[in-house]
């Protein structure tokens, strides 16, 4: 036996309002024959008649009165759904599933967020904190849309992932502390330092960089939260090699002193995503608005939207 079908039901309810089997076909733009096989195999399923027949206009029994009553909020629940699905495909509505560092997040998706929360206001942004490994993990098994990470990465033929920004990597340093105005390997090697932990794409920066001038300083404490790290700079714990927040790069750091380093370490990030074809419209009108803040290749300035 079929099962209920929304098309039953609405062939039942244009019955009970017009009146009549003839006027539901014209109505539905079915045929008669069709509209009396869709009645037949609802009073099979229910086991009781729900139309009574006979005279100018077909009456609903209990039954067909019940049955229509609960229809119309499933035909009215299959239209919303309806309806959220085009809106998500078009863009307009929908959730994007985000991977980020801790680092990314605090610096460069407040403006992110901020217009995207004008352009499009129903999109949704599920921001999981993740470092790059884990991010292009979760593309490859489906639970993020999108991620930032850092560069470079070993290519895949399932995630695209085109260069974001390059912001420059600084000394950050306790404001008591006596410091060139540019930092060194040299200086810094012996000083008590603090690393992001081993795993991540800055810490093999960190240490490339010393060990391009022939040193390997061990840190003082290992952490992978950018504000932590910055908190515990400013608490005269120790020195830090962190990205500059080139979205704000005016932005006041308390009880902070940033040095220039020598040579210069830039730290490269990438958007990185499946396929665009396999993406939902929300997915890529958030990649548009990643898109206003992208730096082109050696370039100083953010792009800002107004």
């Amino acid at each position: 036996m079929r099962e209920l079908s929304l098309d039953q039901l609405k062939t039942l309810i244009a019955i009970i309002d017009l009146g009549t089997f003839s006027a539901a076909a014209q109505a539905l733009h079915l045929s008669q024959p069709t509209i009396s096989l869709h009645i037949s195999e609802l009073e099979q399923r229910f086991d009781t008649p729900l139309l009574v027949r006979g005279g100018r206009r077909v009456t609903p029994t209990a039954a067909g009165l019940t049955l229509a009553e609960h229809g119309r909020k499933l035909l009215r629940d299959a239209d919303e759904a309806i309806a959220a699905v085009g809106r998500q495909v078009a863009g307009v509505k929908g959730r994007v599933r985000l991977g980020a560092s801790s680092g990314i997040l605090v610096a460069q998706l407040p403006q992110v967020m901020e217009t995207l929360g004008r352009q499009f206001p129903d999109i949704d942004v599920n921001v999981s904190i993740t470092g790059s490994a884990e991010t292009l993990q979760g593309l490859e098994q489906g639970t993020l849309d999108i991620g930032i990470v850092a560069m470079p990465q070993n290519p895949s033929k399932e995630i695209t992932i085109r260069h974001w920004r390059t912001d420059p990597m600084m000394a950050f340093l306790p404001a008591a502390w006596q410091a060139p105005k540019i930092i060194t390997p040299d200086w810094l090697a012996d000083k008590a330092l603090i690393f992001n932990e081993p795993s991540t794409h800055m810490y093999r920066l960190t240490m490339e960089w010393f060990a391009a001038a022939g040193y390997a300083p061990r840190a003082k404490i290992e952490l992978n939260y950018t504000e932590a790290m910055k908190s515990l700079v400013a608490a005269s714990y120790g020195a830090a090699i962190l990205p500059l927040d080139t979205s704000d790069p005016t932005r006041p750091q308390p009880m902070l002193q940033l040095r220039p380093l020598r040579p210069a370490l830039p730290r490269q990030i990438g958007i990185a995503h499946r396929p665009l074809s396999t993406l939902d419209g929300a997915s890529r009108n958030f990649l548009a608005i990643l898109e206003q803040f992208r730096q082109s290749p050696g370039s100083k300035k953010t792009l800002r939207t107004k």
